[in-house]
C-alpha cells in the first residue's frame, strides 16, 4: 500500500518540481532526470547537427553537460519551462562548441599547410563560408523559437506583440526610462515576484523605487512588463534589443 501511494506522488511531481529538489540538494534524482531525458538531449542536438546524434558523440556530451547546466541554472521565474529552457541552453552550447571546433580546425590548417595551393585555399575559404550560412541559420531558429517562447510568456500576461506596438513608447528617452524602471522591478526580488505571481505590474510600489512619475509608469505599463519579462528571462537576442536602446 505504501508503494503505491509513493508511487502515485512521484508521478504527480512535475519535472519542475523534481528540479527545484534537486536545486535543494537531492542529488539522487539528477542521475534518474539526465538518464530518462537521454532522448530528449539526442534529438536536440541533432537538430543542430542536422544528423542522427549517438551516445558516444562528443556533441552529446556537450548536451549533457548543458542539460545539466540547466537544471542547475533553471527558476520558475524565467517564465519557461525546464524543457524550454533546456533546450536553449543545449542548443546554445552545441553551436559555441561547433564554432570553436572549426576555428581550432582552421588554425591548425594554417600551422601545417603554409604553402597551401590556391584551390585547397578555395576549399577553406568555401568550408569558412559554409559555416557561415550554417551559422546564420541556426541563430535565425533560435531566434524565432525565442519569440514563440515569448510570445506565449505574454499570453500568460494576457498581452500580445500587437499591445507592444501599440504601447511602445514614441520617444527614445521614455523608452530609455520604461527600460530602466523594468530593471529596478526585475532587481528588486518583492517587486518581481509580485509581477509573476500576480501577472500585474506593481505601481504602487515600483513608483516609490523609481525617478520615474506614475502617470509615466501607467502610461507604460505593458512595455514595461515585456521588458520585466525580457530581463528575467534566457532571452539572449531580445536583450540584444533591450542594450541596443540603451545604448543610443
Amino acid at each position: 500500500m505504501l508503494s503505491l501511494l509513493f508511487m502515485a506522488k512521484k508521478k504527480k511531481r512535475t519535472l519542475e518540481e523534481t528540479v527545484t529538489l534537486i536545486q535543494q540538494g537531492d542529488k539522487s534524482l539528477l542521475n534518474e532526470i539526465i538518464e530518462s531525458y537521454k532522448p530528449f538531449i539526442a534529438k536536440t542536438v541533432s537538430s543542430v547537427c542536422r544528423r542522427y546524434i549517438y551516445e558516444n558523440d562528443d556533441e552529446f556530451s556537450i548536451g549533457l553537460i548543458a542539460f545539466n547546466e540547466a537544471i542547475e541554472k533553471y527558476s520558475p521565474e524565467r517564465g519557461s519551462s525546464v524543457l524550454s529552457f533546456a533546450e536553449i541552453i543545449i542548443k546554445r552550447r552545441v553551436i559555441d562548441y561547433i564554432r570553436k571546433q572549426s576555428k581550432n580546425q582552421h588554425i591548425s590548417i594554417d600551422i601545417t599547410n603554409s604553402t597551401l595551393e590556391e584551390e585547397s585555399t578555395g576549399s577553406v575559404i568555401v568550408n569558412e563560408l559554409s559555416l557561415d550560412e550554417y551559422q546564420k541559420k541556426h541563430d535565425e531558429q533560435l531566434r524565432k523559437e525565442e519569440i514563440l517562447q515569448f510570445q506565449s510568456l505574454l499570453s500568460s500576461f494576457d498581452l500580445t506583440f500587437s499591445d507592444l506596438v501599440e504601447n511602445s513608447p514614441k520617444h527614445a528617452d521614455a523608452r530609455k526610462n520604461a527600460i530602466l524602471a523594468a530593471k529596478v522591478l526585475v532587481e528588486n526580488q518583492e517587486l518581481k515576484k509580485a509581477l509573476f505571481e500576480k501577472k500585474r505590474l506593481p505601481i504602487n510600489k515600483l513608483v516609490k523605487q523609481v525617478n520615474v512619475s506614475r502617470k509615466t509608469i501607467e502610461r507604460n505599463r505593458k512595455y514595461i512588463i515585456a521588458i520585466a519579462l525580457i530581463l528575467s528571462s534566457d532571452y539572449v537576442y531580445m536583450k540584444e534589443y533591450i542594450k541596443g536602446v540603451l545604448d543610443t
